[in-house]
């Protein structure tokens, strides 16, 4: 078993900047591949970046390529989004997802274990 609790999301204007966590406790953190996915309103969850288990190679969305850095810390079995020159389409929950697998897919079924959401609100 995996839990993942998010922080970090809030209210920024567009052009701004946040830095999501998901601090992960239980099965071995840096085995895990993992990911973060948003849902924003009226739409179907998508993937949005990941990250290898083991060597940390990383896989991102086209829509937040070059805005968006995702990092993990095995140590403190925490993984990290920096988000850059947010855009108000960026509106969104965004979810940590993890899967028993140190590869990563941008499919939502192939994900384990999710945590509970953090609301991230970008105005114009």
């Amino acid at each position: 078993q995996v839990q993942l609790v998010e922080s970090g999301g809030g209210l920024v204007q567009a052009g701004g900047s946040l830095r999501l966590s998901c601090a992960a406790s239980g099965r071995t953190f840096s085995n895990c591949g993992m990911a973060w996915f948003r849902q924003g309103p009226g739409k179907e969850r998508e993937f949005v970046a990941g990250i290898r288990g083991r060597i940390s190679i990383t896989y991102y969305a086209d829509s937040v390529k070059g805005r968006f850095t995702i990092s993990r810390d095995n140590a403190k079995n925490t993984l990290y989004l920096q988000m850059n020159g947010l855009k108000p389409e960026d509106t969104a929950v965004y979810y940590c997802a993890a899967r028993e697998n140190v590869v990563v897919t941008t499919q939502r079924t192939d994900y384990d274990y999710w945590g509970q959401g953090t609301q991230v609100t970008v105005s114009s």
